[in-house]
């Protein structure tokens, strides 16, 4: 179990640590009386690609070969070396002013984290819930849930660092690169 909750916060903090600097700005983007609704919006987008995530998980889960399946591993690694090389393609300022021109704060969020996290999060998820029995779909699920509110709490508070902020936006692509290659690696063994 504790393998399981590992390989949850594991895979959660990779597809999110660069979706902590989108949160922050939303944070800061967002009136002090909405800011329950970027959380309300944060799960419904998560949930989403999590929802999708599950649905392809259970569609190669037919396959019949567990090598098959352990190729899968190839997309996390290939996600982080495009990353170490290529960088990230999220514009900080579009979000930003998309926050601004919409009105409906939770829908705007979820549509910001599905935009900027989709391809992130369902090409990490997937291996894990093809591999994952269950029991253990279950516990990473709740550990995502947890870990998203984790980090949506750690967003608000880190808007009022902006040293941390600035860490967090020099070196979080080269974080975010070495754990996508660890768990594909991990995915491919």
């Amino acid at each position: 179990m504790i393998k399981t909750i590992l390989t949850g916060v594991t895979a959660y903090i990779s597809t999110s640590i660069d979706y902590l600097i989108i949160l922050m700005i939303i944070f800061g983007s967002t009136k002090h009386n909405q800011k329950w609704l970027v959380y309300i919006g944060d799960i419904l987008g998560t949930s989403i690609l999590v929802i999708t995530s599950l649905i392809l998980a259970f569609v190669l889960g037919f396959i019949p070969d567990e090598w098959v399946l352990g190729l899968l591993g190839i997309i996390p690694v290939l996600m982080g070396l495009k990353l170490l090389f290529f960088g990230e393609d999220d514009d900080d300022a579009e979000v930003e002013n998309s926050l601004k021109k919409r009105s409906s704060v939770v829908l705007n969020v979820a549509m910001i984290t599905i935009a900027t996290c989709g391809a992130d999060n369902i090409g990490i998820y997937v291996p894990i819930f093809v591999q994952s029995s269950l029991s253990s779909l279950i516990v990473i699920l709740v550990t995502f849930f947890f870990m998203m509110t984790l980090f949506c709490y750690i967003g608000y508070l880190l808007v009022r660092i902006p040293k941390v902020a600035a860490i967090l936006e020099r070196w979080g692509r080269y974080i975010t690169a070495v754990v996508y290659i660890g768990l594909g690696l991990f995915i491919l063994i």
